[in-house]
């Protein structure tokens, strides 16, 4: 089997634009998909997220140029070589360049075995936990409805991404806790709180009973981290989108600088590397919570990982469902059991519906045998 032809898109199918913090701009929400065309006619297909302000990404999109004529002629079956092939070296590449690539071999390999992702990793169960993940409403009165309404879907937990102004989220925590003391509650802080106001809120939030304290500091301030979880008895974990290499992450386990780790296959090079973070921690007896936020074929990425893993407790389930769902035939819904259960189709297991997909297109490219790039303008 070897690679003859890969295609890039870049798809900004938003009609409106949410935040997570009171301080930034309304996001854009980037899907940039990538198909890998064989000699045999297996096609894989994978895609990343990105977050941006004012204007969609094209950011991993222009890094893949310089990278896809290395994958012409290669067996797709031969990953770790690959990856290996297209590492950085003299400069930093956007992580999710190579994970796009990753994933959609890993697509390809799905579908040459006949098999969903996570039974090629391992495959530990069928089925995980959702939790409900917010964007960022206006008032207090919203997220109760939004509460309600999730609870009503058969949602246990739902995570609040918030004002990121800790006596506004003090206040939300305080009001969700009081209307619906039987749920699950997290709040993440988007890397926006100093130290002194972390601490208050990690021990409000104990009180409260929340489930998780998330990126109440920047992932890679380690010492602020250790100071945090030796004074406070919640779960305390980072982001998950800064600390993007194996190397570091390990050192951040081993050292015991969050309670629990967490990361995003996007962020530390795709699928593979995904499941090397998860054994890292699991060898160092750590829980590691996976982002699974983004579009559809991002958030299967991490659900295959998940699946195949036993120490991630949940899947994040993004809202609103719809935006995060545009293009596809195949969606990734919570069950009324309030779990999210497994793909059953081969490989990754979404199938796109490309018609739909490419009335969204904002940036199109391809490189064939020649190694050359040849461009499709929207």
């Amino acid at each position: 089997m070897k690679i003859e032809k890969i295609e890039v898109f870049v798809i900004g199918p938003e009609d409106t634009h949410y935040t997570w913090s009171e301080d930034i701009p309304e996001i854009y929400q980037t899907n940039t998909i990538i198909k890998i065309h064989t000699d045999t006619d297996i096609v894989g297909e994978a895609a990343v997220w990105n977050a941006t302000y004012f204007d969609y990404d094209k950011y991993t999109a222009e890094s893949l140029k310089h990278i896809l004529p290395i994958l012409i002629d290669k067996n797709p079956l031969d990953r770790e070589s690959i990856l290996y092939d297209i590492r950085p070296r003299v400069f930093p590449q956007p992580p999710g360049a190579q994970a796009v690539i990753d994933n959609a071999l890993w697509d390809i390999f799905g579908k040459h075995t006949k098999l969903p992702i996570y039974k090629l990793l391992g495959g530990r169960r069928e089925k995980i936990k959702s939790y409900a993940s917010t964007v960022m409403y206006e008032t207090v009165d919203e997220y109760l409805k939004v509460i309600e309404d999730m609870k009503s879907q058969g949602f246990s937990a739902v995570k609040f991404h918030t004002w990121c102004v800790p006596n506004k989220d003090l206040e939300l925590a305080k009001e969700a806790r009081k209307a619906f003391p039987e749920m699950k509650f997290m709040l993440d802080a988007e890397n926006n709180y100093d130290l002194e106001n972390s601490l208050h809120i990690a021990k409000e939030l104990e009180k409260l009973d929340f489930t998780w304290f998330e990126a109440p500091l920047p992932d890679y301030d380690f010492a602020g981290y250790q100071k945090l979880v030796n004074s406070t008895g919640i779960k305390v974990i980072p982001s998950g989108n800064w600390v993007v290499d194996l190397q570091r992450f390990s050192e951040a386990i081993n050292n015991n600088t969050w309670s629990a780790a967490r990361t995003d296959m996007a962020m530390v090079g795709g699928i593979t590397n995904c499941k090397k973070a998860m054994d890292i921690s699991s060898i160092c007896g750590m829980d590691c919570e996976i982002m699974s936020w983004g579009y559809t074929l991002v958030s299967v990425a991490n659900l295959h990982v998940m699946l195949a893993s036993d120490n991630c407790t949940f899947y994040e389930q993004p809202l609103p469902y719809e935006m995060f769902e545009f293009g596809m035939n195949d969606v990734l819904r919570t069950s009324k059991d309030g779990y999210m259960h497994a793909p059953t189709k081969p490989g990754l297991g979404m199938e796109i519906n490309w018609e739909k997909m490419k009335e969204k297109v904002i940036y199109q490219y391809h490189c064939d045998k020649s190694k050359n790039i040849g461009y499709v303008h929207a």
